[in-house]
């Protein structure tokens, strides 16, 4: 009997893994009857809620988990995140929003403290920009003149001298006193606990505060949203198919059998693997260096009839083989460099957390020095599962064939076989547009007018560029626009972009995007042209007119959607209340021209109506135009 050659070997164990997958992950019995998740509901004193949410009227299986309501009657509402229950007075669908109060302070009294601090891992719920935290502190004893009056209160009973009180901010323990919380709450209220004291201080803790949420099971859900009447259900954390109340049923009669089958294979499974590494481990010591050039990524087959490669992890194509030293002195790959994980490793000195850029669509960026010198930006993904490595595979397919100078460029990326999947970028040096307008470079006052005119004009011109190439970013916002050390423009992260087929005039597709940006009709239909780029592109205008945040839960409710702030404004002619007071909208009559016709632009981009937007090459012409009038032989010039 020939020994396993390593590739037949790895094939074979990876489908042996694949059916024991299928196995545990296969949906479980009781889904017989998947009823009523075409339906809002009611939770509590809050109405017309649906999906992702679940409680009430809607049963469990028809949301993720983490979005499960309790409803206690007609006025409570409770939700459990990071182990804590709050109460839920406000959601707010449209822009992903929900309003929050930890369950402990529903009643009176401050002194039923939680159980633990309020903190928000960032990956479904989080936090706004625009909070404080209030530190609450217990069983203190002989406080005197520590703290200010307004901000004690008393916890213990009659002839008791335990007290507590609150201060503004984070703030370390302290010794008088038993434990401390922290807890968040809206900024706009930051002087008023203070000055008031308990009797605020209560309404602040039950008033609660403001927290985002996404869905991470958006992609998972794909395959539903494609086909009409059905709909995204789940078993457990199991994202699964519903139609007609009941489990999609194409191609499974024969599931169950399957399964039995596996089952009683496993034990031999077992033995199969062991048998099977020791063979692999024999012929890589014989063929210590043989790698295929063909898969340094996962093998891509032909486009189909959605216009999206798939991938196929258990063929490969035979090629010339190359060693492991032709990789390190730079092997490509659909034109780029493929580099070693040990290499991105210490380029990034073991991903150092300090060395962190930013978070992308699908991974976590980080500052790079390579061994020549040069200096990159890597991107990491989260995690290496089939879904990831498509997203991987498309990002290499994008960006390797795409060449323009206001797209950020592709260096390369690791191969197939790497511990993790990696992408190697140039690294843009000056941060982000957000970064500029309301982050933490937003006070350095380099983004006067004629530099932020021209960051649109480049914008344009990149997803311009795009669209000609049959190819839609989905994801453009303030994040995404790199900026080099003289201001020019970076478009960056892929992360969601899908090649657009040539024969189709939408893709549909479930909502990805960034809460703020997203076309609203994209958001409804889930039908995704070029002009949901469009929109999109009409909040970054927004943006860099008023230096405000897509969205903003503190402004009021009904602002805190810039776009549907900005539309309102302009309609009502009070452009004025909308713009930057940086730009001297109000002392400079090229200024306001300009502004003034910008705004108009984006007023267009931003149309409910799809048909009514104009295309991106029509916006870069619009904004040419406005250049020349105003500028000639000034600072505009930018060329594009």
């Amino acid at each position: 009997m020939h020994p396993l050659s390593t590739a037949a070997a790895t094939s074979f164990l990876s489908t042996l893994l694949l059916l024991l997958h299928l196995t545990a992950t296969s949906p479980s019995n009781d889904m017989s009857n998947l009823s009523n998740c075409n339906q809002t509901f009611s939770c509590g004193a809050l109405t017309n809620i649906t999906y992702p949410f679940t409680g009430g009227e809607r049963p469990y299986h028809c949301g993720p988990p983490e979005f499960q309501l309790t409803c206690d009657g007609n006025s409570l509402t409770t939700l459990k995140a990071n182990s804590q229950t709050y109460r839920v007075t406000q959601v707010d669908q449209a822009n992903q929003t929900l309003r929050l109060s930890p369950l402990d302070f529903y009643g009176d009294n401050p002194c039923t403290y939680p159980s633990t601090s309020t903190t928000f891992d960032n990956v479904i719920f989080s936090l706004g920009s625009n909070h404080e935290t209030l530190s609450l502190f217990y069983g203190c004893k002989n406080l005197g003149g520590y703290v200010e009056a307004n901000s004690k209160f008393s916890c213990g009973g009659p002839g008791d001298s335990e007290e507590g009180f609150f201060i503004i901010g984070d703030h370390p323990p302290v010794d008088r006193c038993q434990t401390s919380f922290q807890v968040p709450f809206p900024r706009s209220w930051a002087q008023q606990p203070q000055a008031e004291g308990l009797s605020l201080l209560v309404k602040v803790l039950k008033e609660g505060f403001d927290v985002s949420y996404r869905n991470p099971y958006s992609a998972d859900c794909q395959k539903c949203y494609k086909h009409s009447g059905r709909q995204c259900g789940f078993d457990g954390k199991v994202p699964i198919c519903i139609c007609d109340d009941q489990l999609c049923t194409e191609k499974s009669s024969n599931r169950k059998p399957l399964i039995i089958g596996v089952s009683l294979a496993s034990g031999a499974v077992l033995v199969i693997f062991v048998g099977c590494w020791i063979m692999v481990v024999k012929q890589m010591k014989k063929r210590k260096s043989a790698l295929v050039q063909s898969e340094c990524l996962p093998a891509v087959a032909p486009t189909s009839g959605n216009g999206l490669a798939t991938i196929n992890f258990f063929r490969t194509t035979p090629s010339l083989a190359i060693s492991k030293s032709d990789l390190d002195k730079g092997s490509t790959y659909l034109g780029v460099r493929v580099f070693s994980y040990n290499e991105l490793e210490e380029a990034t000195n073991c991903f150092d957390s300090s060395k962190e850029l930013g978070d992308g669509g699908f991974g976590t960026v980080y500052y790079g020095v390579l061994r020549d010198g040069c200096v990159v930006a890597v991107k990491r993904l989260y995690e290496s599962n089939m879904r990831r490595a498509e997203q991987f595979m498309n990002e290499i397919e994008i960006l390797a064939h795409l060449r323009h100078k206001n797209l950020v460029e592709l260096y390369g990326c690791t191969s197939r076989h790497s511990r993790e999947l990696l992408l190697v970028y140039e690294y843009i040096p000056n941060g982000t547009v957000a970064d500029h307008l309301h982050g933490r470079q937003s006070n350095s006052g380099l983004l006067t007018w004629p530099v932020r005119l021209s960051i649109a004009i480049e914008t344009a011109s990149a997803l311009a560029y795009l669209h000609a190439s049959d190819v839609i970013h989905r994801d453009v916002k303030t994040n995404n626009i790199l900026l080099d050390n003289d201001f020019h423009v970076k478009v960056a992260d892929f992360g969601l972009s899908r090649l657009f087929p040539t024969d189709v005039t939408h893709v549909s597709t479930a909502p990805q995007g960034t809460p703020g940006y997203v076309d609203p009709e994209y958001y409804q239909c889930y039908h995704l042209t070029n002009k949901s780029d469009v929109y999109s592109y009409g909040v970054v205008l927004i943006e860099l007119i008023s230096a405000l945040e897509a969205v903003d839960i503190t402004r009021h409710r009904h602002d805190i959607n810039l776009s549907n702030m900005a539309v309102n404004k302009i309609q009502n002619h009070a452009l004025n209340e909308l713009v930057d007071p940086f730009l001297g909208f109000d002392k400079d009559f090229v200024v306001r021209e300009m502004v003034s016709s910008v705004a108009e632009l984006a007023f267009m981009c931003l149309q409910h109506e799809r048909e009514m937007r104009p295309t991106m090459e029509e916006v870069l012409e619009v904004l040419r135009g406005i250049e020349r009038e105003n500028y000639g032989a000034g600072k505009g010039g930018v060329e594009c």
